[in-house]
């Protein structure tokens, strides 16, 4: 073993930026014309988009539990009498017939779920600011505060927008450097067909009530200002003032995926009373104290060549042009990271497609949660970016669909446990849905669970482990019972399925085997850890071998179904047999190397292009395959513009930096700020391995508090393309494994204590 010793950090590495966290910023030199051009904020349940007009603001606000629908369990009573017979079906090799039978037999009932809604919109009017210079508008991911300024007759105004999770509060403050000089109206208003305006006093309320559903809603918003203060029109008028704040915020009826009983009027009263008498001032430090208490765990700083400088949406440009630009994918991860403390914190629910931000009452894929890897893709970077609190929300989804998913399982099934299929909404509709085509898809369960083990594996949290682990193991029992023997093979296969929107129904699809067998071998060692459930541990380890394996095809790709029929001039966005490798790691370099040289064959034949999360997946896969160059590549066409008609790559980037599919998913921005940690840092086979995929375009950075599974901080420099030092802190005092080019050491860790290392890893 090699020896252990402190090194000082004592370091200076050129061509790094001093930027630091200060230098997080988007920016823009022109108001947001269209909503992709609008800027985020967000305090995980109350969002809005700022556009940045000069004569009219507009900030179009969300509210995380107003959707359309009601209570509902989606499951379809007497489904299962007919899983026989569609299994039969495939069995035979008659596809079609499957699938018109599930679509008649099978299916949720109603066929569709229900969109997540826009709650309202704040607009401010400044009928004086027609004539303006030295215009500015940005959004500091350092304080989560995005701010607008510019100068009318020479007088500088500003504006500054948060959202408050502390006090749950959007909260905007104008001001202007001459006393007396600012004038403006306010007022709300919504898309809603069902809407009321209270607008007889100061404080304001806006009531929605989502068309043909059971959720409404009430936003209010009062004024703070030194100025005068009237109401004409329905609007509040404020006159000679230097300063003005607004406080807005939102509630609705929604209590739980059951109950609709809520009281929204009394929730806004009680938050508008609460912040009585608070300055904007204190809001404001209460916001940036407990953000930063989060954000503030990680720092990457990548370099900065000096296009820092330019506008945000120049720089994109500029990126696809010549992908130089080493500050913009280090913003890229802290925006990312922002993005999430912006809509996942404990007690919310978990981001959407989109967040928590919407505009549209029929939002592309109803704005919900998308099983088959988008909702997923949205926590990638949740353990490995210094945000796990961040998770929470997710967990308490899937305790939720333990739950709905029982009925769905018995139902459909006829087995115990719990399933979710590729589509989830605000009432944890747990049955397939929309085609039969692509919607019986059984994953869910499987790779939602993966969550509670992979925060485990971050945190050593046994307790954390104790509560979800029956979650896990009713999990692993549906599948125990659904899996069934193929006629054919004699495997264990998973019937009826799909790879996830490619194929149409078929039998054994090789990404359920993956991720059913990952679960079983969960829970076997959860089983171990917890000394729980051993009985049924044993039954899963014996049902392991008898799962169809991965396999390799005739043209030297992994196979994608049971059968060898995977197209190489197949270029689809999802590369779903491709789990085991990433985020899964049944197949790796170390121990199954011809099937990851056959996976990296079928990500070959899938191609460079794809939508947004796709060009995401591929940037984690690559880094898996320790292929830095390639996976920056897959950077350079995910941050270049989406909207540029001489590009013929769909996937990319917006002006605000949200992800393009097109149109916006936010899952993008998480697996793409995770694929870029994935180049610097991989501990999924039990070790930590340093820049294992540092792509030549990145050649000097440095990194803090990243984290590793095992409970490990990690602080790391490198400078041209090599390690300069690194820095443990061992959370638990778990044993530690570290792997730089080849050279590994191996040592036993005290909770609480750094480790120091050089580039020799001595």
């Amino acid at each position: 073993m090699m020896r252990l010793y402190i090194l000082s950090l004592v370091l200076t590495i050129t061509q790094l930026s001093v930027y630091g966290q200060d230098g997080m910023k988007l920016s823009y030199d022109t108001p947001a014309v269209k909503w992709t051009e609008a800027l985020p904020v967000g305090n995980g349940s109350l969002g809005a988009m700022i556009f940045g007009g000069v004569e009219k603001e507009h900030l179009q606000f969300n509210e995380e539990t107003l959707w359309a629908g009601e209570p509902h369990d989606y499951s379809h009573e007497g489904a299962g009498d007919y899983l026989a017979e569609i299994r039969n079906l495939l069995a035979k090799g008659k596809q079609l017939e499957a699938q018109n039978l599930a679509t008649e037999k099978f299916m949720s009932v109603p066929l569709k779920q229900v969109p997540y809604q826009p709650f309202g919109d704040l607009f401010l009017e400044f009928p004086e600011h027609k004539n303006y210079e030295n215009y500015n508008r940005n959004l500091n991911i350092s304080n989560a505060i995005s701010t607008v300024s510019y100068k009318v007759d020479g007088v500088d105004y500003k504006r500054e927008v948060l959202s408050s999770f502390p006090d749950n509060v959007l909260a905007l403050n104008i001001s202007a450097s001459k006393s007396k000089a600012l004038n403006f109206n306010v007022y709300m208003d919504a898309l809603h067909e069902n809407k009321q305006l209270d607008t007889s006093g100061a404080t304001q309320t806006l009531s929605v009530a989502v068309k043909d559903g059971a959720l409404r809603g009430v936003a209010s918003f009062e004024v703070e200002t030194d100025g005068k203060l009237t109401i004409e029109d329905g609007k509040v008028a404020i006159a000679k003032a230097s300063y003005a704040t607004i406080y807005l915020t939102a509630a609705t009826n929604y209590v739980d995926y059951t109950d609709v009983s809520g009281n929204p009027e009394g929730e806004v009263d009680k938050v508008l009373t609460k912040i009585k008498g608070q300055d904007f001032k204190k809001i404001k430090a209460k916001h940036i104290k407990d953000y930063q208490g989060l954000y503030n765990r990680l720092t990457i700083d990548l370099g900065d060549n000096g296009r820092s400088k330019s506008p945000t949406n120049k720089r994109i440009y500029d990126f696809w042009k010549d992908p130089n630009d080493p500050q913009l994918v280090a913003l890229y991860v802290q925006y990312a990271r922002y993005l999430l403390i912006a809509s996942s914190r404990p007690g919310t629910k978990p981001a959407t497609l989109q967040g928590i931000w919407n505009h549209k009452l029929n939002p592309p894929w109803f704005s919900s949660y998308t099983t088959n890897i988008n909702l997923e893709m949205n926590y990638w970077p949740v353990e490995i970016a210094n945000l796990s609190e961040c998770h929470e929300p997710l967990f308490g989804l899937i305790k939720d669909l333990s739950e709905s998913g029982k009925a769905v399982a018995k139902k459909h099934y006829n087995a115990d446990g719990w399933i979710a299929h590729h589509n989830i909404d605000i009432w944890r509709g747990a049955a397939p849905v929309n085609a039969s085509n692509h919607g019986i898809w059984l994953g869910g369960g499987a790779w939602l669970s993966s969550h509670i083990w992979e925060h485990y594996l971050f945190t050593r949290d046994k307790e954390f482990l104790k509560e979800y682990f029956p979650i896990i193991k009713e999990s692993a029992l549906f599948y125990s019972q659904f899996l069934y023997e193929d006629p054919k093979t004699g495997y264990l296969i998973s019937s009826p399925s799909n790879s996830p929107e490619i194929g149409g129904l078929v039998a054994g699809p090789t990404m359920d085997h993956q991720l059913i067998r990952a679960l079983f071998r969960t829970v076997i060692e959860s089983s171990e850890i917890l000394g729980e459930d051993q009985t049924f541990a044993t039954k899963l380890e014996a049902m392991i071998p008898k799962i169809a394996p991965n396999q390799i095809g005739k043209h030297g790709q992994l196979q994608e179904w049971m059968e060898d029929k995977d197209d190489p001039e197949n270029h689809h966005r999802h590369v779903s047999h491709l789990w085991a490798v990433h985020p899964g790691k049944e197949i790796n370099w170390e121990e199954t190397p011809e099937l990851m040289k056959a996976a990296r064959q079928s990500l070959e034949y899938r191609g460079d292009n794809g939508t947004g999360w796709s060009l995401a997946w591929k940037i984690n896969f690559w880094s898996r395959f320790k292929d830095g160059n390639r996976a920056y590549s897959l950077m350079h066409r995910l941050l270049s513009p989406a909207e540029i008609p001489e590009r013929k790559i769909r996937g990319g980037s917006y002006p605000n930096l949200f992800d393009a599919h097109p149109p916006f998913q936010i899952d993008g921005n998480f697996g793409g700020a995770a694929g870029i940690l994935e180049m610097l840092i991989q501990s999924h086979m039990d070790k930590i391995e340093i820049l294992p995929a540092l792509p030549n375009a990145l050649p000097n950075g440095e990194i803090t508090g990243v984290m590793a599974r095992g409970g490990f901080e990690i602080s790391l420099k490198w400078k041209d393309l090599e390690m300069e030092s690194l820095e443990i802190l061992s959370k638990n005092g778990s044993d530690c494994k570290v792997e730089y080019k080849g050279k590994t050491l191996s040592f036993k860790t005290e909770a609480g204590k750094k480790y120091k290392f050089n580039k020799e890893l001595k």
